[in-house]
């Protein structure tokens, strides 16, 4: 996990906002998603088809390949035994083609009809290393295919809890939260379009197959969205250290959308100023500080148990 996440929501919690100084890092990571996020908008309504050929799926053995899962707006790499299991198991999900070792293969542990239609290569885990990269954790598996389709708020009638990150940036963070939100059975996971990771091989596989698992809606204007949140019946609840009172006194049964802040600044004045409610989480030993995904899955146990008090 990233260290600069240490001041994470239900610690820091200031309010805050803007993005880094002008052609600063942060500034151009931030250029780079939003063009790869408008690449892919256009592919998606130019209706596009398939990606590659199926001579070059076949043929990257021995080349050195660039990796293009976080620059090609229509396909990307997903890797790792669970990540890729979850996905081949998605039927929302359009898979291209699946480079797998014999050994890996086997460990899916999936039948042939679920692997019906699905072009499968058999590759050896250097070949793997040249389509992802070396320091990519693939456990022998590497899958091709698109980015998933965003859903929206309308969508979110059978959801009774939900999280909100408002501007927080680290992919690793982000599955991280993802894996918690699927394992307290939250909903729906709904990040900003901008400042916030788009989806790519590591934050893939950071979820561990939870991008499969949970609707991921990414939104504009995150203070409107939060409005929406709000008519739609979910108290919206802001984890910042300055709240009136502990989440747990706060929260009360009903729908329930928890509302986290980025790394090191937490919430921003305007989505602090449109949640219904702010609230803390109270810490009594000497470190004051949470992580933004240790305090996710803190925040999401303790609304799951206001939602389901007998369990």
């Amino acid at each position: 996990m990233s260290n600069s996440s240490n001041d994470g929501p239900g610690s820091s919690g200031r309010g805050g906002g803007g993005g880094g100084k002008p052609g600063s890092p942060s500034e151009a990571h931030d250029r780079h998603h939003a063009e790869l996020r408008r690449k892919r908008r256009d592919a998606a309504r130019a209706g596009r088809g398939e990606s590659i050929g199926s001579e070059d799926r076949a043929g990257f053995a021995g080349k050195p390949r660039r990796r293009i899962d976080r620059e090609d707006p229509a396909r990307l790499f997903v890797y790792g035994l669970h990540t890729v299991r979850q996905a081949l198991l998605n039927p929302a999900r359009r898979k291209l083609a699946l480079y797998v070792t014999a050994n890996a293969l086997q460990r899916l542990e999936l039948a042939a009809d679920q692997l019906a239609g699905i072009a499968i290569h058999e590759r050896s885990p250097r070949d793997l290393d040249r389509l992802v990269g070396s320091d990519a954790v693939h456990q022998g598996c590497v899958l091709e295919t698109e980015p998933l389709t965003p859903r929206r708020l309308e969508e979110l009638s059978h959801a009774s809890l939900v999280l909100v990150l408002d501007q927080v940036t680290d992919p690793h963070n982000v599955g991280a939260i993802m894996r918690s939100a699927v394992a307290m059975g939250a909903g729906a996971l709904i990040t900003t379009s901008r400042h916030s990771p788009v989806e790519t091989g590591v934050l893939a596989k950071s979820a561990s197959g939870a991008l499969d698992l949970i609707d991921h809606l990414e939104v504009r204007n995150l203070a409107e969205a939060i409005e929406e949140l709000n008519r739609q019946g979910f108290q919206t609840i802001g984890l910042d250290s300055e709240g009136e009172g502990q989440l747990e006194e706060t929260a009360r049964p009903g729908r329930i959308a928890l509302v986290l802040g980025s790394e090191g600044r937490g919430l921003r004045q305007k989505t602090r100023e449109t949640c219904t409610a702010l609230a803390r989480i109270d810490m009594p030993g000497e470190i004051k500080s949470l992580n933004v995904s240790n305090a996710a899955i803190l925040s999401l146990y303790i609304a799951r148990r206001v939602l389901n008090p007998q369990r």
